[in-house]
């Protein structure tokens, strides 16, 4: 669905991507972990057209999509759900969401929004409060909401873990996990390896704007290198997929 080829990218003189490459199969969970600065944003605004690549190639489907605006993206179906929520504060839940579902047209909003409240149903409730009002989890429940909106085929999560309680994280991972049984194809970007590796079925590790590390999510979460940097040496973990 998603292929990213020898892609280069940086601001001015500062180089931040490497010749990246990785890919992302229809049905899949993918997670892509890095820490701060590995180039996990970067690499993200250049996949979604905010950014323009200095060299490589970014195929969605068979679409090149590296010279493409960043709307005409979403509207091919990539889809992303922004690190810290980026919703619009002082308008209501529900014109957010609205908001999400302009490139699908009236045609398909009332059918979408009743998807999203069946899968967040506090959204339903808060449906006419202000977003900037919300707590943390709610806000980002929003966010994955206003992107669905969209109708994604594959959606793009940014450190969707970010801030929140760690019972707020764990609901988080489980829609995750029920999105991707219904149907739609992730990718999922995150400094919190714990959580990504344990909802993915393969993975990437990004360091300083490189692919150093890929395979099985299973297989890296027992890597020594990956449990040194993101896990603690004697970590542990099972998620019951």
């Amino acid at each position: 669905m998603l292929r990213v080829s020898g892609l280069s990218a940086g601001y001015g003189s500062m180089q931040v991507l490497r010749r990246v490459s990785f890919h992302v199969e229809q049905g899949e969970i993918v997670a892509l972990i890095g820490s701060n600065g590995a180039g996990k944003s970067t690499l993200l605004r250049t996949i979604s057209g905010l950014h323009r690549a200095r060299e490589g190639e970014i195929l969605f489907g068979a679409v090149p999509i590296q010279a493409k605006k960043p709307e005409e993206i979403v509207a091919l179906g990539l889809v992303q759900v922004p690190e810290a929520r980026q919703l619009f504060p002082n308008m209501t839940v529900l014109e957010n969401l609205e908001l999400g579902g302009y490139v699908r047209g009236r045609k398909h909003a009332a059918q979408d929004l009743e998807r999203v409240i069946a899968l967040f149903p506090i959204l339903g409730e808060r449906r006419r409060q202000r977003a900037g009002t919300l707590s943390g989890g709610e806000q980002q429940m929003l966010s994955i909401g206003r992107a669905l909106m969209c109708g994604p085929r594959l959606l793009v999560l940014d450190e969707p873990s970010m801030g929140l309680a760690p019972i707020i994280i764990e609901e988080i991972y489980r829609t995750i996990l029920d999105l991707n049984r219904s149907g739609t194809t992730v990718l999922l970007v995150e400094q919190n390896a714990m959580g990504a590796l344990g909802v993915a079925q393969r993975a990437y590790v990004l360091e300083t704007g490189r692919i150093v590390l890929s395979g099985g999510a299973a297989e890296l979460m027992e890597h020594d290198e990956v449990q040194r940097a993101y896990l603690g040496r004697d970590y542990q973990y099972k998620w019951e997929k």
